[in-house]
């Protein structure tokens, strides 16, 4: 007998539990995304441009995208105005060679001047959760061109 109520009072805990998260369950957003994204130019002789780039601009991805199926195959019509964000932080960074071939003393200047905008993003509350980096690199002999992109990922409650 006093498995059985247990058994029921446990039952009865789990089923108002359930009901109580399904309620509590909304499509508001509870924390909000940045990223902010760093180029760092490979390009020899110091040509190239190196920068530290962020915005407060917001876009909705759903206004730029569409569903393919096999019996609707309409592509999105978005113009790349609508798309484009004009206003944004645009950091100058260092590029990573000069005349003399590679210089560290620019990739030394470049992660402080990165470490300091994540440290002011950090005492904003923004919390780093990803990094993410590539490069496209000198392809050969007539390209001799190249970047070092880095994303930094950040999120933080609404």
């Amino acid at each position: 007998m006093k498995k059985t109520i247990f058994i029921a009072i446990i039952g009865c805990v789990l089923f108002f539990s359930a009901i109580a998260q399904e309620e509590s369950k909304d499509d508001t957003p509870h924390f909000e995304v940045k990223v902010i994204t760093s180029v760092e130019s490979i390009v020899p002789l110091g040509l190239g441009r190196s920068r530290l780039v962020s915005t407060e601009a917001t876009r909705d991805y759903k206004e730029f995208s569409s569903a393919q199926t096999e019996n609707d195959n309409t592509r999105n019509k978005s113009k790349r105005k609508n798309i484009r964000v004009k206003d944004f932080e645009e950091t100058k960074l260092l590029n990573f060679y000069n005349v003399g071939g590679i210089r560290f003393q620019n990739i030394a200047a470049n992660d402080a001047v990165i470490s300091s905008k994540l440290t002011a993003m950090l005492a904003e509350g923004w919390e780093l959760v990803f990094v993410t980096s590539a490069v496209e690199s000198d392809a050969g002999e007539n390209d001799g061109n190249g970047i070092f992109i880095t994303r930094y990922i950040f999120k933080r409650p609404l």
